[in-house]
């Protein structure tokens, strides 16, 4: 344990130092709104007060998992989510979903028999950062919820990139446990076909399928989606609040990446105990860009640095 901690100082005082390098990225900052759309159970985010130019989707209906869907490319050439693709039709976007929970899989399942929607909150619904948080229930099989999950996020739009936080909160009603497997957590589905250009890059410089099952504190995929003649990226960051930092990934053969904490083993939630996990994304084109990938990590530590995670 005194080894891995000495080894996360070190990456933290590597990431620090490079955030002061560069100019200040951050400069300008758009304004942005959340729209409800009662017809599709949907919030949606974007930059006027209507959904002309909307950028991100929050699906929030009773009976299925909550997912973001789309999500645009920052300079709306390209759409960066995909759902239920032919080769995994149980992917929604960008979501999070849990595996053998209590030996009940969230992951595939993502419909009424094992979702309950509580409620779904615009907590500030414009200005240069938005926040929202839906808060749904885990079924068992009888009906009853089991986990109570609240997913609070923000969004923000900085130099033409999207920043995305996610604060991940789960309440056991009763002793919870995910066993291991090679994936549960967030996960994020960009569209992808053979013959598309595409690259995962962790932050250990360990590419696609290499970075499978590998901890790193952030983990990068790029794709040229369809209408661009560049990729698009979705940087996922993990933060050293988390049980696990740094998180190993999942990452497929589609491209599908995601941390999860379950690849390590069995994660637990004590009944009546509630677990916090943080992961920020950084949405932005072009090449690869790890000087901001890194100023972009080290602000989301250095303003949340102080949390503490309750769930060990």
């Amino acid at each position: 344990m005194k080894r891995r901690n000495k080894n996360i100082f070190k990456i933290i005082g590597v990431y620090f130092l490079l955030g002061l390098m560069g100019p200040n990225v951050y400069a300008q900052e758009s304004k942005l709104y959340i729209i409800t759309d009662s017809i599709n159970e949907s919030l949606i985010i974007s930059r006027s007060k209507d959904t002309s130019d909307s950028i991100l989707t929050q699906v929030v209906k009773a009976g299925i998992r909550p997912y973001i869907h789309p999500i645009a490319a920052p300079d709306g050439d390209g759409v960066l989510t995909e759902y239920g693709p032919g080769h995994h039709l149980h992917q929604t976007g960008l979501y999070w979903g849990l595996k053998r929970v209590n030996e009940r899989d969230y992951f595939m399942n993502w419909k009424e028999t094992y979702w309950k929607k509580e409620s779904s909150t615009i907590l500030e619904g414009s200005g240069t950062i938005v926040r929202w948080q839906t808060k749904y229930g885990l079924l068992n099989e009888k009906g009853e919820v089991i986990l109570e999950e609240v997913q609070q996020w923000s969004m923000e739009e900085r130099e033409g990139s999207f920043i995305l936080d996610l604060e991940w909160q789960g309440s056991a009603r009763v002793d919870v446990t995910m066993g291991e497997f090679y994936v549960g957590g967030l996960f994020l589905r960009m569209p992808w076909k053979n013959g598309y250009k595409a690259e995962i890059v962790n932050s250990d410089g360990k590419k696609n399928l290499e970075a499978e099952a590998q901890r790193a504190i952030w983990a990068d995929v790029g794709i040229q989606v369809p209408g661009r003649k560049d990729l698009a990226h979705v940087a996922m960051m993990d933060h050293p609040d988390n049980r696990a930092f740094p998180t190993p990934w999942r990452v497929d053969s589609q491209f599908g990446l995601g941390p999860s904490i379950q690849i390590l083993g069995d994660w637990k939630i004590p009944k009546g105990s509630t677990e916090t996990i943080k992961y920020r994304l950084l949405i932005y084109t072009g090449g690869q860009d790890k000087d901001l990938i890194a100023r972009t990590w080290k602000e989301f530590v250095c303003e949340d640095g102080k949390g503490t995670n309750s769930g060990e």
